[in-house]
């Protein structure tokens, strides 16, 4: 269902022929941009009430929630308000003046928190936010996201921070429920699974080879 409202909204948009150019340097098929989600009351609700049934089922003890900025403070304020629980978000850097807070909002020392993340690719920014509530005292219980790439490099680095991380869709299911609705067909569909495989050393100029345009 979530995949499905991804594609449906353009959250997620798919381009085997044109790839995209992400921050790190890589080409890549696929772009992910969940704020979208937020202009599309049915999508944003469903997404909040997956995540808020997914704490009172897996971290029944939370205290308050962290969302991750940007993409999660406006979520994590929604999951947080249906829970009746304090929260806050995290900077991915200091703020340059003022209080030069990291965590804005009032973290307690102690206090058992979940994150939410609207993606997680390698883990690292994700994991930087954790992190970060650690050092001022917060007991993470774990981490939400919408979506995840589902790398080894991700599960790997989740496993080295001792941090849970529960999604509410992944890449397999997307690009079965893009295939079955027509939105990419087989050969577009094994061209994104290559790239799923090495997303570091992919190369575009490959599919010429496999005969598209």
């Amino acid at each position: 269902m979530i995949a499905r409202l991804l594609l449906q909204c353009k959250a997620i948009a798919l381009s085997p022929v044109k790839p995209f150019l992400w921050a790190s340097g890589w080409k890549s098929p696929i772009y992910c941009d969940n704020r979208k989600t937020l202009s599309y009351p049915e999508i944003r609700n469903l997404i909040k009430d997956s995540f808020v049934d997914s704490i009172r089922e897996i971290y029944l003890s939370t205290e308050a929630i962290a969302g991750v900025a940007t993409g999660a403070i406006a979520q994590g304020a929604l999951v947080a308000d249906a829970l009746n629980l304090p929260f806050y978000y995290v900077r991915p850097e200091p703020k340059s003046h003022g209080l030069e807070n990291l965590v804005e909002g009032d973290p307690k020392p102690g206090q058992r928190v979940v994150v939410i993340e609207d993606l997680v690719s390698t883990g690292k920014s994700s994991l930087k936010a954790v992190e970060a509530l650690r050092l001022i005292g917060c007991d993470v219980l774990g981490m939400l996201a919408v979506f995840t790439y589902g790398f080894p490099i991700a599960m790997e680095n989740f496993k080295k921070a001792g941090c849970s991380l529960y999604t509410l869709t992944n890449y397999e299911i997307l690009l079965d429920m893009a295939f079955e609705s027509g939105y990419i067909d087989q050969d577009a569909k094994h061209v994104l699974e290559l790239w799923r495989k090495n997303p570091d050393t992919w190369d575009p100029d490959e599919l010429k080879k496999r005969g598209f345009p």
